[in-house]
């Protein structure tokens, strides 16, 4: 009985060490993630500003089509 209940405290460590570790993982991934849709959100404003009017032209079809 001392044998099973010392097994059990064994698996029980070894869970919360990898339940900690994935916490870690989870948190970073999430910080990554932030700043990644950050990053994206300014290039998406810059394309934006930068984005040239549909009018004019460099976007009419040729009289070809």
């Amino acid at each position: 009985m001392d044998q099973n209940l010392i097994e059990l405290e064994i698996k029980i460590s070894h869970q919360e060490v990898a339940i900690e570790s994935l916490q870690q993982a989870v948190h970073e991934q999430q910080m990554t993630i932030a700043k990644l849709e950050k990053n994206l959100k300014s290039l998406n404003d810059r394309f934006d500003a930068n984005s040239a009017p549909e009018i004019g032209p460099a976007n009419q079809k040729p009289p070809h089509y």
